[in-house]
């Protein structure tokens, strides 16, 4: 028995069939998973004293205490999908936002441009305590794309990660040999009250953004209610919201209620973002009261401004 190269069970080929499908047909079979399944990977590599690379993906940071709280190694903060917010938004915000974890380094990449993957691979290379590296991260947050393109970089290896939008893609670790340095890519945390746990495939592919991120603003005179295609519904009043979110979504505004079986949160804002996980984040330029309504189980919540 091999493991499959694409992610990480045990299969009599290089590739499962599971993955054949998704490789050549974006043929996906759902995989129901929860992270007790895979947190003893994460205690697993706390036993060692070698490097994590946690993978945080910008458009869509999640807690990242639940991992801390399993991992005791030293952790290179990777933060991926530089290349979906707009080109405007500061570095240097980005650089030195408090994502709640400590961390020895961080650095910002791009898989898809090849952005600083020289300075990611110099990094790891100076804070590794072996040849073994491992790399943690939420479901989506771009660990098997970041891999792919190192491979691909830095090796004549032919492997290939498997690379979905649906949660559960990586099963099992997966060992890839970079010459004097193995990358050992782990399963994708779920991240509880994200809008991915709870939508289909085709949804998920307009939901997550592709390309870089046109953000549009809305300034709110009187009540107003913006709808975001089926998913998002805001009721609110005198305040600017700029939303940043798929290109790939319908946004509405209207003068009047609407009525909606979406469910409802009752926010307070002030200057900072209103954030439905998985879906988008908003950033808000005053005080004030909203409504915010959304798919049952997935999480509104408000944070520092990023942006």
């Amino acid at each position: 028995m091999n493991k499959c190269q694409g992610c990480g069970v045990l299969c009599e080929n290089t590739l499962c069939e599971r993955c054949f499908r998704i490789k050549h047909y974006n043929d996906y079979k759902v995989i129901t998973k929860t992270n007790n399944d895979f947190i003893p990977i994460l205690e697993n590599i706390s036993k060692s004293n070698d490097l994590v690379l946690l993978v945080v993906d910008l458009f869509n940071i999640g807690d990242l205490s639940l991992i801390r709280k399993y991992l005791k190694n030293d952790i290179l903060l990777v933060l991926t999908k530089r290349d979906l917010l707009p080109k405007s938004v500061s570095f240097d915000k980005l650089f030195d936002y408090d994502y709640g974890i400590d961390y020895i380094d961080k650095i910002i990449i791009s898989s898809n441009k090849n952005y600083n993957f020289d300075e990611l691979l110099d990094k790891i290379n100076k804070y590794k305590k072996s040849n073994n590296v491992y790399i943690v991260g939420f479901t989506n947050a771009g660990k098997s794309t970041m891999i792919n393109k190192l491979i691909y970089n830095y090796s004549d290896n032919k492997t290939e990660i498997t690379t979905s939008p649906l949660p559960s893609t990586t099963l099992n670790t997966i060992e890839i040999n970079l010459g004097d340095l193995t990358l050992i890519d782990t399963p994708g945390l779920l991240s509880e009250g994200d809008i991915a746990n709870y939508v289909s495939g085709e949804e998920l592919k307009k939901i997550i953004p592709k390309k870089e991120i046109k953000p549009i603003t809305y300034q709110i005179k009187g009540f107003q209610t913006i709808v975001v295609d089926d998913y998002l519904l805001i009721e609110a009043n005198d305040i600017d919201l700029t939303f940043y979110v798929s290109n790939n979504l319908k946004i509405e505004r209207y003068y009047k209620k609407i009525n909606t079986n979406l469910k409802k949160h009752v926010i307070e804002v002030n200057h900072n973002d209103i954030v439905v996980k998985g879906l988008c984040f908003i950033k808000t330029n005053k005080k004030s009261t909203l409504n915010v309504y959304t798919l049952d189980k997935v999480s509104v919540f408000t944070r520092r401004s990023i942006i």
